[in-house]
């Protein structure tokens, strides 16, 4: 069982025909080739052509790069970094450049429609050869997917993010351009492409009753030569001119994420209780893997199921409409085992050391909603409405869930009551030691617009009365987002800092493991700039344990398994956990590295998947071979014959890693220390050099990469970290140098236990640890090795020495 199931998922195919993403009666289309002349129809305030210069690099005729690049719109033809990325552009598209300073190259796209509607589809004119092109889109209507192409024609329905990249004579001379369809008043647009080869852009309300002409600001366009720094740049530009989310550098990081979780879902499903809680909670901690975070999914809430047959049997599609009948938990927490869930939660802190507690629940109180006919929900006002999905919800993969919505209904609570529904339910939570919560099938909102100004408004009523909620009645932001990938609710979100990178880690799948891994990387590009993504649980004993533990060491975001109670690989979680129940959490979102951007590491046969992340004092790189595990699931029109098992070699530079820059220092070299962590191998080499790999499917290794700096003149030093752990560099803290005439001395921070590693030109004099000399290893490749004996916590630090005599 899990909780949805893509292989009962149904595609829809894009073609001409009935009402889709490619044809409505509301579409405009492009004029015949012989009028090519864009013309700006809308307010006259909107500029043409933007005003500021751009240093972005742009090739000529001749191949020279131009002094002056902007974006514009001139002549049938967007420019952008000097180079044609649309051409053929209809005289209905608009440009608003120069909206922001510091970004000569942003600018929004819009147009403008013959008569009002509540659903437009633009043509945007087609993409020129020379670019290939990174989407991010809704494979379903909670859930985005990377898929990577060059023809107009290929980008899918629904896309939130198009990334572009077109080279030139050189690397230095490559630009990106960026497309974020962004939500403008009560619309929200996407992107897709066209049998016609065209790029276009559909601009909706989700409400009949909300109509409008005019797509102003719609399609956020910017551009630059990196682009990782351009995806951060243009969120916080888009941020600050809509005002409705912020960047995940302006929000507060919840305190679990640097804590191991164990989460109850697939080790239960529904059947969760208290016995089974305890008992999980128990055999991780003896095992030394102690969880302080824990989710108690899916199972705790009393609800009910109002559709039976003739016989009384309930019937399988309706599980997706039970409806929630009160805010407090149900019978099973109510009992011998606990008196009630303040004294479950009192005792797993107690006995188990647990610090944090969330409880799940869903957007709407559950997956049906509530129940309008309970008598404690009659106090938020809850009416019976049905989703109705747009076109591009339906254009990929049908979900299994929505079609039972769509059937039996959503008990939704009045808008204007639904701060007080969250208020009550997360006060009651809290008063009984409840910490937090995980949110579950939050973009059924915008399905369910009708009536209620549209899905971009009722989206954010919800959203900002539930972000409101958790900071009157939790401690530090704590909320997880799941389900949450339409638009709407990536741009609604001010404070939440958290969200679910991708579909469920599914264990009874053995063909989405690659995909799970791939997807969550890619959907990290976005979704890492305004939350810290997610990557879900997994379990510790599963044939793909190494493989999604090394990557959940490479997120940046929380570690948690769901195991089920007794059923554990501790050799995995020992490489992830400390004893203390700590982790090594990287700074940022794990994301893929630039030469995997517009690569299929899943399907093309030939591709690694390569995730850099950074620490306090290094790097760290993983290394996946995703192919021949499994297909993406979108339907494409020809698959070649993938082998089970595949031998791919790729290769691995520390040049893989950006921002670099930023743990390196002033007077560093380039040069580097390489440590694999499966072959246990150490390497130097200079940035832009690369090392030769070769991997077989379903397995990874995990570079950690230490710049070297030089002390003393003569001593070449790099710390690892910690050898034993995926993530190595994440014990480290900071490092410091002293010289004097008869001795180097290099002083490290670090979180333990384990085996310590860094690299050392020269065989040190001695190590010592808080004082205490400790005997050391240091082999021919230059690494040096000691253990630091347990005993270091989560806010304690081990006092290393490593002392240099003058020759």
């Amino acid at each position: 069982m899990t909780r949805l199931q893509l292989a009962v998922a149904v595609a829809v195919a894009v073609a001409p025909g009935p009402p889709g993403p490619c044809s409505t009666s509301t579409a405009v289309r492009r004029p015949p080739r012989h009028i090519s002349r864009c013309r700006g129809l809308l307010r006259g305030a909107m500029s043409v052509v933007a005003a500021a210069a751009s240093t972005h690099p742009s090739a000529t005729a001749d191949g020279s790069p131009p002094q002056m690049a902007t974006t514009r719109l001139e002549r049938g033809s967007l420019l952008v970094g000097g180079r044609e990325l649309i051409s053929q552009c209809p005289p209905e598209v608009t440009l608003r450049a120069g909206v922001a300073l510091a970004a000569p190259g942003a600018a929004f796209l819009g147009a403008r429609a013959a008569a009002p509607s509540s659903r437009h589809v633009f043509s945007l004119g087609t993409i020129p050869k020379g670019w290939r092109w990174l989407s991010l889109f809704k494979l379903k209507i909670w859930w985005m997917a990377p898929k990577t192409g060059a023809e107009a024609a290929g980008v899918p329905a629904e896309t939130q993010m198009l990334l572009l990249e077109k080279t030139g004579n050189g690397a230095e001379d490559t630009v990106y351009a960026l497309m974020l369809p962004a939500l403008d008043g009560d619309f929200r647009a996407s992107l897709q492409g066209c049998p016609e080869n065209e790029l276009q852009f559909c601009f909706e309300s989700g409400d009949p009753d909300v109509q409008t002409k005019d797509a102003v600001d719609a399609v956020f366009v910017n551009s630059g030569d990196n682009p990782f720094k351009l995806m951060k740049e243009s969120i916080k530009i888009l941020s600050k001119i809509k005002g409705t989310f912020s960047h995940i550098e302006s929000k507060e990081t919840p305190a679990n994420l640097d804590w191991f979780g164990w989460c109850t879902w697939d080790a239960f499903y529904k059947a969760v209780n208290p016995v089974g809680i305890e008992e999980g909670l128990q055999s991780l901690r003896e095992g030394g893997a102690p969880p302080r975070f824990l989710i108690i999914d899916d199972g705790w809430q009393e609800i009910v199921n109002e559709f039976k047959e003739v016989n009384g049997a309930l019937l399988e599609e309706t599980v997706f409409a039970e409806r929630l009948v009160d805010l407090k938990e149900n019978d099973k927490f109510r009992g011998e085992a606990c008196k009630n869930l303040g004294d479950l939660v009192k005792k797993i802190k107690e006995t188990h050391g647990v610090k944090y507690v969330y409880a799940w629940h869903a957007l709407l109180g559950y997956w049906g909603g509530v129940c309008t006919s309970s008598d404690v929900m009659e106090n938020y006002n809850p009416k019976l409405v049905y989703p109705v999905q747009s076109p591009g919800d339906v254009a990929n993969l049908r979900d299994v869930a929505m079609d039972s919505l769509e059937k039996y209904g959503v008990g939704i609570i009045d808008p204007e009551k639904i701060y007080e529904f969250y208020n009550d339910q997360h006060s009651y939570l809290s008063s009984v030691g409840v910490d937090g919560v995980k949110v579950d099938v939050q973009s059924v909102m915008e399905t369910l617009g009708h009536g209620f100004g549209g899905r971009v408004a009722l989206t954010r009523k919800y959203q900002h009365a539930l972000e409101e909620s958790i900071a009157r009645n939790f401690k530090g932001n704590n909320l997880i987002c799941c389900m949450s990938h339409s638009s709407d609710h990536i741009y609604s979100a001010l404070k939440s800092a958290v969200a679910r990178a991708s579909e469920d880690f599914m264990p009874r799948e053995p063909t989405l493991q690659t995909l799970h891994i791939a997807n969550v990387a890619f959907n990290s590009l976005l979704l890492g700039e305004i939350f810290i993504p997610d990557w879900d649980m997994f379990q510790s004993k599963h044939e793909t344990a190494e493989f999604h533990g090394a990557a959940r060491a490479l997120s940046g975001g929380g570690v948690y398994v769901s195991d089920k109670p007794g059923v554990h690989d501790f050799t995995v979680l020992k490489k992830l956990v400390l004893p203390d129940g700590s982790i090594l959490r990287a700074r940022y979102a794990g994301r893929p590295t630039r030469d995997c951007l517009f690569n299929d590491p899943v399907m093309d046969g030939k591709s690694l998947l390569k995730i850099w992340n950074l620490n306090n004092l290094s790097a760290v790189v993983g290394v996946f071979n995703c192919q021949g595990a499994g297909n993406w699931t979108w339907l494409v029109e020809e698959i070649s014959h993938v082998p089970t098992a595949v031998n791919i070699t790729g290769h691995l530079s520390p040049s893989d890693v950006e921002s670099l820059e930023e743990i390196t220092g002033d007077e560093w070299n380039g040069e580097t220390a390489v440590y694999a962590f499966n072959s246990c191998s150490l390497s130097r080499l200079q940035k832009h050099q690369s090392l030769e790999l070769s991997l077989v499917t379903m397995t990874c290794e995990i570079y950690t990469i230490s710049p070297i700096q030089v002390y003393g003149g003569a001593v070449r030093f790099a710390p690892l970290g910690l050898l034993n752990m995926f993530n190595s560099g994440g014990a480290l803290d900071s490092i410091t140098g002293t010289v004097d005439s008869s001795a180097t001395t290099v002083q490290i921070k670090c979180r333990g236990p384990g085996r310590f590693g860094a690299y050392s030109s020269a065989r040190p004099a001695l190590c010592r640890v808080d004082a205490h000399e400790v005997e050391f290893s240091h082999s021919d490749d230059g690494l040096l090795a000691f253990d630091l004996s347990d005993g270091s916590s989560h806010s304690s630090l081990w006092n290393i020495e490593i002392l240099y005599t003058a020759s």
